[in-house]
């Protein structure tokens, strides 16, 4: 494995900025750019270099409340705004951000860390796919008609009811870190699409794009208020935000524990919540696999984007029959991967995001150690600046290390064996989260019936982290409920009204 620590230069003017002076970004309340309402602000940090690149003011529970009530003002013209319209300017911040993409990708680089191939052909066109996707959606809001059983309607007259779809309200986005502008971009277009206003709040290590895009979407012709944008600490503005008694529903993706306390918060006015949360995806490979596919498949299902991905495959059950080769290949990957800058163009995995979260990662490989666990290859930081972990394989884990058990959100792999189907299920489904997992073989049969028997909200077959803003995504057990893309995802923010009447 090698390192290329060294960034390159930035082609976008906004993304040279950052490089070349702290900028400092406002929040978007009621139309009008603020900064906090105490004055201040956190610092936006490269992780790759630990250089500030700029800084995010930290929002206030007053903010929050402005924010909110800026929302609630806009709810009333925006609802009833001609759907036709409100596709017509989801379209628009498509082409904007398809228009900006390269600055975009810089920038969700400099902020997060990632490779800049991961923004600028995968996620941030997939920002762009959510806003077309919904924007077809929002003419296609419907309810039904209905012919009720009612027996005791007054003599001569008949009963007619229908239903009406009707936005919940004000919605709450709090969105994580990891790969904010397309996440950001799942909340945001379904809710703008069913009629729905919001108060955003990104991430405090990764709000530089989610404030880029606001300004896109001004631009777009968003009217005031119908998009604030709030930034700063989750237990200061989040939670604030949470518990907001205006919020209608707070639509969350993140880790299972601050789910925990989003439920909490919003039991003050019985909020609506969705949540996306926390998983340990695994990754099932069965004896009749294509290695040459199933193992670079593998690897890239833990190491894109340093594993900081809710879906990431970082539990792999290789079948007893081909467990050595596909660890021996699983590693010699892993050490051919090239970490370094994300705006380097030959970067393969960039830092994790946050020094906080590199010594987690580190931790975790070092508890495995004194656990018993073979490390096979990895589990070192890599150069002086940054918070880089180099990618990991742990094998001979036994299920009870906390390896296995706990989701890690970094490059590490834990390898286990296996001998038969019924067994390889009773284990990949011995988790409490159920978000996502991947089978790789060569049996038509064998997929299906896997497929139905583990206990996913995603099952991949032969790919893994295969994305597209039609496909709903979410979890079950305690990875959460409601889905995220697909027309599915339009639930979250609609209501359905009953309508009865006598003729």
């Amino acid at each position: 494995m090698t390192s290329i620590l060294t960034a390159v230069r930035p082609a976008s003017a906004r993304a040279q900025a950052l490089l070349d002076a702290p900028q400092d970004a406002r929040m978007l309340i009621g139309g009008d750019w603020v900064g906090a309402s105490d004055g201040a602000t956190l610092p936006s940090i490269d992780p790759a270099t630990g250089a500030v690149i700029g800084h995010i003011p930290d929002a206030t529970p007053h903010d929050i409340d402005r924010a909110v009530r800026a929302a609630r003002a806009a709810f009333d013209s925006w609802s009833q705004t001609p759907p036709a319209e409100r596709a017509a300017i989801l379209w628009r911040i498509a082409d904007l951000i398809d228009a900006n993409i390269d600055e975009l990708a810089e920038m969700e680089t400099l902020d997060q860390g990632k490779p800049l191939y991961v923004g600028r052909w995968a996620e941030i066109p997939g920002a762009a796919g959510q806003f077309r996707f919904f924007a077809g959606q929002a003419t296609a809001i419907e309810g039904r008609t209905i012919t009720p059983s009612i027996t005791y309607q007054p003599a001569g007259k008949q009963v007619h009811a229908w239903t009406l779809r009707e936005p919940v309200g004000v919605v709450a986005a709090i969105v994580p870190w990891n790969s904010p502008l397309v996440l950001t971009a799942m909340k945001l277009a379904p809710a703008l699409a069913a009629g729905c206003t919001l108060v955003l709040k990104p991430a405090e290590d990764t709000s530089l794009t989610a404030l880029r895009l606001a300004e896109l979407m001004v631009e777009a012709g968003l009217p005031a208020g119908v998009l604030n944008v709030v930034t700063g600490r989750g237990a200061r503005s989040g939670a604030a935000l949470a518990a907001h008694h205006g919020v209608d529903k707070v639509a969350f993706t993140g880790s299972t524990a601050t789910g925990r306390a989003i439920l909490d918060a919003s039991k003050g006015n019985l909020k609506r919540v969705t949540l996306e949360l926390g998983g340990k995806s695994p990754v099932i490979v069965l004896p009749d696999a294509d290695l040459d596919l199933a193992i670079p498949g593998a690897a890239n299902a833990i190491f894109f984007n340093g594993g900081q991905v809710c879906v990431a495959g970082s539990r792999a059950f290789v079948h007893a029959s081909i467990y050595d080769r596909v660890i021996e290949g699983l590693s010699s990957y892993a050490d051919g991967l090239q970490l370094g800058h994300g705006l380097n163009p030959a970067t393969q995995m960039g830092p994790l995001v946050s020094a906080r979260q590199a010594e987690r990662v580190a931790d975790f490989v070092a508890g495995a150690r004194t656990a018993g666990a073979s490390v096979m290859t990895g589990g070192e930081r890599s150069g002086d600046a940054g918070t880089f972990i180099r990618p990991t394989v742990i094998a001979d884990v036994s299920p009870d290390m906390d390896v296995v058990r706990e989701e890690i959100f970094g490059p590490v792999l834990v390898v286990q064996r296996y001998d038969d189907l019924d067994q390889v299920v009773a284990a990949a489904n011995d988790s409490v989260y159920g978000l996502a997992a991947s089978v790789w073989t060569e049996s038509l049969s064998s997929a299906h019936r896997l497929s139905r028997r583990i206990q996913a909200g995603t099952v991949w077959i032969n790919c893994h982290l295969m994305y597209d803003a039609s496909l709903p995504i979410g979890g079950v057990k305690q990875s959460g409920y409601g889905r995220d893309s697909g027309v599915a995802a339009l639930d979250n923010y609609l209501e359905w009204k009953t309508v009865c009447a006598v003729l």
